[in-house]
């Protein structure tokens, strides 16, 4: 129901994950038996888990790694592991830096040209090692590397950028990426995104999206939402998504993975994104606290060297255990931000769904007090949840 801003103006409720809960169902069953594989193409996963294409997550090592676990692992094709043979002495510098000199030091620092040969020699690598070779760039990015991607092999092609759309106005001297053309032409399946609406998601997929990326700002080092004032809580965005999925799959029988992009912290996030439609999420700063992850315990958004307008800061995360524990434990925290399989699977359990499809049909409620309630001691004390 529309809630009048004013006389000229109404809007719609939207809800954000802290704002819902799930509620158990009639039946329980045993964690064990809960399936969790995912399909993005002809490419199955056990873990529906993606790793956030950013330069503080995701590197050569991290997505061989994360392939072999059974998820994925998404290369930033511009970022500093392709203007930089040895990214690990510019990486210092960003990490070793105070506030203040930060952006001006990103901006520098990626001023330095993409070099194509490096683009072939990163998706090399990780084929050489046995991972799938997802890696991801803008939508000019795309349609300056779109063939050295192809010819390199890799598996995963991601298109993202803050905001996606088959309906993009350009200059007259500017030529916009088709979409549509692009995913025809390109060899592997093309992934498309970030949008936040129904119409969004559904022109993507008719354009032939393999999967739509969901969110716009939600992200721990994004500051889009600040920047621009733009983008629609997760909870709202993910459903909404999903019924044009849905929707989608009906007419044409293809059915097109919604992905839930930014924002999710814990086991519990990923838990309700599911459970609000989502097939899969994509996370970065939980998987930045990996001691394996590039970033040092820091993490930084796609939009943060903006040499015009930075929509991203430099967060510190810390490194709070291994990948293997933060995926898939055991946890050495109680927080809800190490073994997030195990949590997922557990969750399925609690509700009983057997599969993700069915954890997409449990019970949601309106719950702006699931996080508070009855933690007056853990927020006191900085334990739990309260930290």
């Amino acid at each position: 129901m529309d809630i009048q801003i004013g006389r000229g103006k109404t809007a719609r409720r939207a809800y954000g994950i802290d704002e819902i809960a799930l509620v158990p169902g009639q039946r329980t069953l045993d964690p064990n038996l809960a399936d969790t594989r995912w399909r993005l193409g002809s490419i199955e996963r056990d873990i529906p888990i993606i790793a956030s294409a950013m330069d503080g997550v995701i590197d050569v090592r991290m997505a061989v790694i994360l392939s072999e676990m059974g998820a994925l692992g998404v290369l930033n094709l511009e970022g500093i592991q392709t203007r930089y043979a040895d990214p690990n002495p510019i990486l210092e510098r960003i990490t070793s830096v105070g506030k203040s000199e930060f952006v001006n030091l990103m901006q520098e620092l990626y001023a330095e040209p993409i070099k194509p040969e490096l683009i072939s020699q990163r998706i090399q690598e990780i084929k050489d090692q046995g991972g799938i070779a997802a890696v991801s760039a803008t939508p000019a990015g795309a349609m300056k590397y779109g063939e050295i991607v192809a010819s390199a092999g890799a598996d995963l092609f991601f298109i993202q950028a803050t905001v996606v759309s088959t309906a993009h106005l350009s200059p007259e001297s500017v030529t916009p990426l088709d979409l549509a053309q692009f995913c025809q032409d390109m060899p592997m399946p093309v992934v498309l995104g970030n949008c936040v609406t129904y119409e969004v998601a559904l022109n993507l997929m008719k354009a032939g999206a393999a999967a739509v990326l969901v969110g716009i700002g939600p992200g721990a080092a994004c500051t889009s939402r600040g920047v621009l004032g733009v983008g629609v809580p997760q909870a709202t965005a993910v459903a909404d998504c999903a019924a044009a999925r849905d929707d989608y799959h009906q007419e044409t029988g293809n059915y097109v993975p919604v992905i839930a992009d930014g924002g999710l912290i814990t086991g519990g996030d990923i838990c309700k994104c599911i459970a609000c439609g989502a097939d899969a999420v994509m996370i970065g700063s939980p998987l930045a606290r990996a001691k394996e992850a590039p970033g040092r315990g820091f993490h930084w958004g796609m939009a943060t060297p903006s040499p015009v307008l930075p929509r991203g800061t430099r967060i510190q995360v810390g490194s709070t255990g291994t990948l293997q524990e933060i995926l898939i434990g055991p946890a050495q925290l109680d927080d809800g931000t190490h073994n997030l399989l195990g949590a997922l699977k557990t969750s399925m359990g609690t509700l009983g769904a057997k599969n993700l499809k069915e954890m997409q049909q449990v019970e949601v409620v309106i719950a702006p007090s699931l996080l508070t309630e009855g933690k007056v001691y853990q927020k006191a004390q900085q334990l739990g949840m309260g930290k």
